[in-house]
C-alpha cells in the first residue's frame, strides 16, 4: 500500500470501482493499483471495444489482464451509431465518453461501484471535453485526486515494475481525423492498418493523420532520420493501407496536432 503513495488511500475511500481500462500508462496503473488495494472482487477492469481502439491496443489489454490477475471484461460501445460523434466536431470526445459511460454504468450499478478513469493532473489543462461527460455521469479520477501528473504516473509505474511505465502515449483512432471529417469504420480501419504497419517496422511514438488519399505521418523526432533512411519501407507500409500519398511531418510527433488552433497542445 505504501508503494502506491497517495493513490492507495484515494482508492480505499472510493470503494468498489469499475476501471475504464484502455491499456495506456494511466489506466494501466489505475487498474493495477485498484486490484492491489481493493482486491479483484471489488475492482472490475473493463475495456471498451470499438473501431476506434486499435487491434494492438485490445490485444495488450488482454495480455496485461492476464499478467496482473485483473478481473477483466470487455464491453462494446456504440459511438458510431451517434450522429453527433460521427460528425467529428470539437465535442467528439464528449460524445465518445458519453457512450463509454453508458456502457460502463450498468456494470457499475450491478456492483454498487463507481466508474473511475485514468485521467492525470496534466490532462486537466488539455482540450478534453470527454472529462466533462464522465464527471457529469458521476465518474471519478483517482490519479487527479492523488495529485499525480503524467511524470508521476510513469515514475510510480516504474517503481512497481509495470511494463507500461514507458508506453508511448496513445489516443483513440478517431483523433487521427481532422475535425469535420466524418468518423467511419473504413477510415478508422485504414488508419489502424497504416499505424500497425509502421509499428511492425519498429517505430514507437507515431500517428498517421488522415486526409483522404493522403497520410501525414508523425514520428518521434529521434526516429525521423531512420524514417528517411528507410523511406521506401515507410512509403510501402502506408500505401499498403490504401493511401495514395505519404508525407512525413518534419515537426515530428505532436500530441493534439489536429486540435483547433486555440487549444493545440491538448488531447490526442
Amino acid at each position: 500500500m505504501t508503494a502506491l503513495g497517495a493513490l492507495g488511500p484515494v482508492l480505499e475511500d472510493i470503494g468498489p470501482v469499475v476501471v475504464a481500462f484502455s491499456g495506456g500508462a494511466d489506466s494501466a496503473l489505475l487498474s493495477f493499483a485498484a486490484t492491489e488495494v481493493l482486491g479483484p472482487e471489488r475492482a472490475l477492469c473493463v475495456t471498451a471495444v470499438s473501431p476506434s481502439l486499435s487491434p494492438e491496443g485490445l490485444a495488450d489489454c488482454r495480455s496485461l489482464a492476464g499478467e496482473w490477475g485483473l478481473r477483466y471484461r470487455e464491453v462494446a460501445t456504440t459511438e458510431l451509431d451517434d450522429a453527433a460523434y460521427v460528425r467529428n466536431d470539437d465535442r467528439r470526445c464528449y460524445h465518445c465518453k458519453t457512450s463509454l459511460l453508458d456502457a460502463l454504468g450498468p456494470l457499475a450499478a450491478a456492483e454498487s461501484a463507481t466508474v473511475v478513469l485514468g485521467v492525470n493532473v496534466d490532462d486537466l489543462a488539455d482540450h478534453r471535453p470527454g472529462q466533462q461527460a464522465a464527471a457529469e455521469r458521476g465518474a471519478r479520477f483517482p490519479l487527479v485526486e492523488a495529485g499525480l501528473k503524467k511524470a508521476d504516473v510513469r515514475a510510480l509505474s516504474r517503481r512497481l515494475a509495470l511494463r507500461t511505465w514507458d508506453k508511448p502515449a496513445a489516443a483513440c483512432l478517431a483523433s487521427r481525423l481532422p475535425q469535420g471529417t466524418p468518423v467511419t469504420m473504413d477510415r478508422l480501419s485504414q488508419v489502424a492498418s497504416a499505424e500497425s504497419a509502421l509499428r511492425s517496422l519498429g517505430f514507437g511514438q507515431l500517428r498517421v493523420r488522415h486526409y483522404g488519399e493522403l497520410a501525414r505521418v508523425e514520428l518521434g523526432e529521434d526516429e525521423l532520420g531512420d524514417a528517411l533512411a528507410r523511406r521506401q519501407a515507410v512509403v510501402d507500409a502506408v500505401k499498403g493501407a490504401g493511401y495514395r500519398f505519404v508525407t512525413l511531418d518534419l515537426e515530428g510527433f505532436r500530441s493534439g496536432s489536429l486540435n483547433p488552433p486555440a487549444v493545440t497542445g491538448g488531447t490526442p
